[in-house]
């Protein structure tokens, strides 16, 4: 089948589209047609190895851990999907090789829920890695309430902008981190936004004087001490850039795959709550050019890749 792979890290140039093996089929996969999946800043920080401490890399490495697509097979122990049926997935394993940047993926179950009905593929390929993310940092990490209010960093990015849209459901008055061209777009998402860079703090003390009752960041370095001194007392912070949030007294989040709560996330999109707003789509082939405008982290809402049905190999039987 066709993919995108690289056999070394590196930078975008170490990707490569043309032929890898077939997946292999286990009892608790499901093998998936890949419709869309989505680029996320982590996909290419594995590339260049910067995770190397965490995930071992068996190459050839087929990248990306976000999907949308329709299952051809499920594994004999599989019950919960047939053939035909539409999922999206985070499919994350605790090593990096078998990727969704290919015409076929095998996503074990637990990675897996029904895709939203309201969604187009490449929509729901945005929804999984940042949902996800948004989803249980808000409501494990920060336990944010009806009345907090709660400020989240880049709000008009990937899991910003999910941040922004939980939060407000769950009833909090959220302020949002943007650039000002980003500033309509957090206002449509239910945000007030704020410029970042310096005098945020004064900005948010000029929206909350009080302070905030909870953080987000999604940017690591100076933002947390900046978050931390806006909290107000028992306030809480959390952070999914930059472990060093625990010298503040916060927690380090890394999304984790969740079949119920992923389902969580397709039923809020199918209720309207959620929407995924997709800046870029690039084909298969040309995935290295979505790596490279992801790393300019100027991109708003989702970048994502999409798979032709029409492919140069035939289907597993």
């Amino acid at each position: 089948m066709k993919a995108i792979s690289y056999s070394r890290y590196g930078g975008p140039e170490v990707l490569e589209y043309g032929e890898v093996r077939e997946p292999t089929v286990g009892p608790d996969t499901v093998l998936v047609e890949v419709r869309a999946a989505a680029v996320n800043p982590v996909d290419w920080k594995c590339r260049q190895g910067y995770l190397q401490g965490a995930l071992d890399a068996v190459f050839p490495v087929v990248p990306g851990w976000d999907v949308s697509g329709v299952v051809l097979r499920p594994g004999p122990a599989v019950t919960e999907f047939a053939a035909g049926d539409e999922v999206i997935g985070y499919v994350r394993e605790d090593f990096l090789s078998r990727g969704t940047f290919a015409e076929r993926v095998a996503a074990p179950v637990r990675t897996l829920a029904r895709k939203p009905r309201n969604l187009s593929f490449a929509e729901a390929a945005g929804l999984p890695l940042t949902g996800l993310t948004a989803y249980q940092v808000l409501n494990r990490a920060l336990a944010v309430k009806r009345g907090e209010t709660v400020l989240v960093h880049a709000a008009a990015g990937g899991v910003g902008s999910f941040a922004v849209q939980l939060a407000r459901h769950t009833g909090a008055r959220v302020i949002g981190t943007a650039s000002p061209p980003h500033h309509d777009y957090v206002r449509s998402l239910g945000g007030e936004p704020v410029e970042y860079g310096e005098g945020l703090a004064e900005r948010v003390r000029g929206l909350a004087p009080e302070g905030v009752d909870a953080a987000f960041d999604t940017v690591g370095g100076d933002t947390l001490k900046v978050s931390a001194n806006l909290l107000t007392q028992g306030g809480r912070l959390a952070s999914i850039a930059d472990p060093e949030v625990v010298a503040y007294g916060g927690r380090y989040c890394f999304v984790r795959p969740d079949a119920d709560d992923l389902l969580r996330l397709t039923e809020l999109a199918e209720q309207g709550v959620l929407s995924v707003h997709v800046s870029e789509v690039f084909p298969l082939e040309r995935a290295a050019e979505a790596h490279r405008l992801s790393q300019t982290g100027r991109t708003r809402g989702k970048i994502v890749v999409t798979v032709s049905r029409e492919t140069d190999t035939p289907l597993p039987t």
